[in-house]
Order: structure tokens, then sequence, then C-alpha cells
């Protein structure tokens, strides 16, 4: 019962472009779901993350864990895209990619933008998350998904064009000339 009365008072995320305000904070979030969720989803929600865990550690949400996977397939074909592209191997742990994210990945490699490829590989995750989101939205499983989502919105809202053009030409300009420089940003 409480499901519904929180997810009737969550902003809907969906039609939110990248000038539109978000209308809820993570914090926010966090806040409204402490009020009406019992601990283990609670527990649950405060785990989420976008990046899938390398050791497998699994949820008890059969969402999270499909967003997981989906997650971490399309790091496995980023890495094995990057590493044809400079000759190298790279071991996907035995698993079978689909061509379809193996086109996405390549098809993000090869933008010469880094923003323009992060804005299009968060267009894939959002597409995907929405294949993955529940009929019933009173649920758990709901309130995964909206957490997610609104990881998704609230990451592409932290780049900062001109850190990263400064960032990118300094990493690039260390591996022309063999220095040894790290992103702290």
């Amino acid at each position: 019962m409480g499901e519904y009365y929180l997810v009737s008072q969550l902003p809907s995320l969906d039609g939110i472009s990248e000038n539109t305000p978000i209308p809820i904070t993570e914090e926010g979030f966090f806040e409204l779901c402490g009020r009406f969720l019992g601990g283990k989803a609670l527990r649950e929600l405060e785990n989420l993350t976008l990046v899938p865990s390398p050791n497998g550690e699994e949820s008890n949400s059969d969402l999270v864990k499909a967003w997981s996977d989906g997650e971490r397939n399309l790091r496995l074909a980023l890495a094995k895209i990057r590493a044809e592209k400079m000759n190298k191997s790279f071991d996907v742990q035995s698993k079978i990619l689909p061509l379809e994210l193996l086109k996405v990945a390549n098809a993000a490699i090869e933008i010469e933008n880094p923003l323009e490829a992060e804005i299009y590989l968060l267009n894939y995750r959002l597409k995907f998350l929405e294949t993955l989101r529940p009929m019933d939205s009173f649920s758990d499983e709901y309130l995964f998904y909206y957490g997610l989502k609104l990881k998704l919105v609230l990451r592409i809202r932290q780049f900062d064009t001109k850190i990263g053009e400064n960032t990118y030409k300094d990493i690039y300009n260390s591996i022309l000339n063999g220095d040894s420089l790290e992103a702290l940003q």
C-alpha cells in the first residue's frame, strides 16, 4: 500500500530535455522512499548503481539483475571494440555478445567527440532500461527502475564541456608526449 502513495508523489522523468530542470534530486527520492518503504526494499534502493559489480554480487531484484547484466555486456562490448581498434586481444569472459550490442559499441567508439559518445550511450541505456520497465507501476521493481532512470538522467547533467575538453586535451597530449598524466576530474 505504501508504494501507491510513494509512486503517486514521484514526478515523471519522461520527456525531460537537457534544458529542463530535473524535478527531483536523488536525495529527495531516497528521503521520500524512506518514509514509505520497508528495510529490504530500501537497502536495495541504496545499493542501486549504474556500474555493475565486477565480482557478480547479485541483487534480489530481477530488474536490477537484468540492468547489471545488460550494462556489464555493454561494457564488455565497448572494451572488445576498443581492443580491436588497437589490434589487441580482449577476453570477453566466454560471453557471446549480441550483434546489436556490438553495433552500438562500435557506433559509440566511432564518435569523435567524447561528450557526444556519452550522450549516445546514455540514450542507448535509457532505451534498454525502458525495456525493463515493470508493468506494475506500484511495485518495488518500479521504484528500482525509477531510481536507475534518475541516476542516468543525473549522470549526464554532471558533465561539464569545458572541463571535459581540457582534460581530453591534457590526456591526448600526455599520450603523444609519453608523459604520465592521470585524469583526476
